[in-house]
């Protein structure tokens, strides 16, 4: 019989909280680009964004991890206000893998991951032994553990997004934010991503564009088209031909995995 799993224990699931985003729009250079979206994302579960091209969906999350300002309504974690909070208690609490990236400096991918540690570090202290743990532990998991000693800038563009996602796996966020997490991957990569993100434990709300991913994936839906919420849903209700015709302009014939039952989905264009 095993005991409880010790709290210093690097494999340890983190906590999740309740997001929740209250009638946020978003307005950029006079623009309104993100229009009264409201949405819920329960502790723990995972919660996609999906959308053609320019529907809103990396605005809307750039607004829930604070690299914008809603010009109306509240994103909310566990019920407090996340621009409310310092930047250093929205770290701890919230990591973000983003669509882009740069670095000026080739740092290792070990330091580049250590990165996430700092949140939860005094000062310009040294990484402690669980830091260093944590970081080891973050790039076994995304099979990055040979590159700890390579360059950033040398890795490729997937290499780059796998180390990123540890990053943000050791900064141990009660909120994992996704936008277009897996970009540049491989299929067996895109799968161990999506499921390393749930088994991590925060809460996630991540936005694809593939929908079989968000299909076999995401707990619920949420569907975006000019800056509008305009379905939501568990997938199986959400992907439905007529909603997929009208938003992504493209014929889809629902299917059945014929091993797991999950839904998939066969595209073709309209004609």
């Amino acid at each position: 019989m095993t005991g409880p799993v010790p709290a210093d224990d690097p494999t340890r699931p983190t906590p999740a909280q309740e997001l929740a985003v209250d009638a946020v729009s978003v307005q950029l250079a006079g623009a309104r680009l993100v229009h009264e979206v409201s949405l819920r994302a329960a502790a723990g579960r995972v919660v996609g964004l999906i959308g053609p091209n320019g529907s809103g969906k990396s605005t809307l999350l750039r607004c829930v991890y604070r690299v914008l300002r809603p010009a109306g309504g509240t994103v909310r974690l566990d019920g407090d206000d996340l621009h409310a909070l310092t930047a250093r208690e929205t770290a701890r609490r919230v990591a973000a893998l983003t669509q882009e990236h740069s670095a000026e400096f080739d740092f290792t991918v070990a330091e580049v991951v250590a990165m996430g540690r700092l949140p939860h570090r005094r000062g310009f202290g040294a990484p402690t032994d669980r830091d260093r743990e944590r970081c080891a532990e973050a790039l076994r998991k995304v099979r990055a553990g040979h590159l700890a000693d390579r360059g950033f800038l040398s890795l490729s563009g997937g290499e780059k997004q796998r180390v990123l996602f540890a990053r943000a796996l050791v900064q141990e966020p009660r909120l994992l934010v996704l936008d277009e997490p897996t970009n540049h991957l491989d299929i067996a990569h895109q799968l161990e991503v999506l499921a390393l993100a749930r088994e991590a434990g925060p809460t996630v709300l991540t936005a694809l564009h593939d929908l079989n991913l968000a299909a076999g994936h995401c707990d619920l839906l949420y569907v975006l088209r000019a800056g509008r919420l305009v379905a939501s849903g568990p997938p199986a209700e959400v992907l439905q031909p007529a909603l997929l015709a009208e938003v992504f302009g493209v014929r889809a014939t629902p299917v059945r995995h014929p091993g797991t039952g999950a839904l998939q989905l066969l595209f073709d264009r309209l004609t």
